[in-house]
């Protein structure tokens, strides 16, 4: 299972970098000249369609940018002439650090929220939750954001623009991030915790829960003993698509805190149309995104014992 599921991702990141690859040949204009200028000579504008490759076909520059990109090998960055592996290493961590700082916050507040809810059920603090989860994920990550700086970072209690370097220590790094942390949490928060509360709920009115309760279980102990270990597989998926969110989302809200992570990085080269660092991050926001997929099906057949027999 593990084998074809692999098998699968690879299948699907090779049509994916198809996509990504078709999508920026199809953008309008000529490279050379936009890099070059408008009073640029023909012969400049040829010289540079030469050292990019471009005369050549579009196969044969699609093979060389993908056995490269495999290698690590990303190619140099049109705009600074620096080696994009590079630039995406200094990033890569930044945009790891704030998605896993979000998800420490936003995975236990969620199953714990999601729990109670499903617990006292029909309660006003489950009505106050469902409406508060609502609100949260209704309202776009840059509206969040703003909402944040409005309330936070004016009154000086946090800052508004993270600026963090190689050198900055973790505790300075955690208190910097915590507003763009804080909007991913808020925005994930309400999907997994519903789908814990949904999860749990399905799962109370099956005949083994009915037996404990007649037993004399404590609603808790039912809820944790019995209905949450049975109710993994669709949380760990959601967890799982929404961990994925958190690396391969953060776009706007790095952008808004001029955060400097991935998100930034495209943002920045899709501004100087370098083609090249634009190909390079979307693979890789790609590979997370099926990567962390692949887990989230493994996790899932390995909680579920029924997924494990092949009967």
């Amino acid at each position: 299972m593990i084998v074809t599921r692999i098998a699968l991702g690879i299948g699907l990141l090779l049509i994916v970098s198809l996509v990504i690859f078709g999508a920026t040949e199809l953008l309008p204009g000529d490279l050379a000249t936009q890099l070059l200028g408008q009073s640029a000579t023909p012969e400049t504008v040829a010289a540079l369609r030469d050292k990019l490759g471009l005369n050549d076909p579009a196969p044969l520059r699609y093979w060389t940018w993908l056995t490269g990109a495999v290698t690590g090998d990303f190619g140099v960055s049109l705009s600074n002439n620096r080696p994009i592996s590079e630039m995406i290493g200094a990033r890569l961590g930044n945009t790891v650090f704030l998605a896993l700082y979000a998800a420490a916050m936003a995975v236990p507040i969620s199953l714990t929220l999601g729990i109670l809810a499903a617990l006292w059920r029909n309660s006003i603090f489950d009505r106050v939750t469902n409406a508060g989860a609502l609100t949260a994920i209704s309202f776009p990550e840059f509206f969040v954001a703003y909402i944040l700086i409005l309330w936070l970072a004016q009154s000086g209690v946090f800052p508004s623009m993270v600026r963090i370097n190689p050198s900055t220590g973790f505790w300075d790094r955690v208190y910097m991030t915590f507003l763009p942390a804080l909007t991913l949490t808020l925005v994930v928060t309400a999907h997994m915790m519903r789908m814990t509360r949904a999860a749990i709920i399905n799962l109370m009115a099956s005949p083994y829960v009915e037996m404990a309760r007649l037993k004399g279980m404590s609603p808790f102990r039912i809820i944790v003993r019995h209905a949450l270990p049975n109710a993994l597989a669709p949380i760990i998926n959601v967890v799982a698509l929404n961990l994925a969110y958190l690396i391969t989302g953060v776009v706007v809200v790095e952008v808004v805190f001029v955060y400097p992570g991935l998100g930034q990085l495209m943002v920045d080269a899709v501004s100087n149309r370098d083609i090249a660092v634009v190909q390079a991050v979307a693979l890789i926001f790609a590979a997370a995104y099926v990567t962390l997929n692949l887990i989230a099906d493994v996790l899932s057949t390995i909680s579920n014992p029924r997924l494990m027999n092949p009967k």
